[in-house]
């Protein structure tokens, strides 16, 4: 079950994520000089979307149990504080003297999806989506 599960996850995690970056990115290319402001919304925009397909498709949770939306949040709001750190961070530490701001960019994207998809398929499995 768990293997079918985490399976599924990443598949959904893949979609998300490219939710995610495609309105980051284009938030950046529209002109928001706000970074964490772009990076955030992507996330929100992601989440909506991983909040019903993890729900339905990964966790196979038909009805909505007592709680489960405000704990999604919670772990979702762990994820995107995490996500908005592991970003900015990496942004600030990452040296512009070896790499490119375009470059610097798509590393600190991808290192804060990994840390806050992790957190939120340990939350999602045994706190979100599971039998209380």
């Amino acid at each position: 079950m768990l293997k079918r599960e985490l399976g599924i996850f990443i598949v959904v995690g893949l979609l998300t994520v490219a939710i995610d970056f495609f309105t980051y990115r284009g938030l950046i290319k529209l002109g928001l000089d706000h970074v964490s402001l772009a990076k955030g919304l992507g996330f929100i925009s992601g989440t909506i979307f991983a909040y019903f397909a993890n729900r339905f498709w990964t966790f196979g949770q038909q009805k909505t149990r007592a709680g489960s939306i405000a704990r999604f949040i919670l772990v979702y709001l762990l994820g995107l504080s995490a996500n908005i750190l592991i970003n900015h961070l990496s942004i600030a530490w990452l040296p512009n003297s070896l790499l490119t701001t375009e470059s610097i960019i798509y590393i600190a994207f991808f290192l804060a999806t990994g840390v806050s998809a992790t957190l939120n398929f340990i939350g999602m499995k045994f706190f979100v989506f599971t039998d209380h």
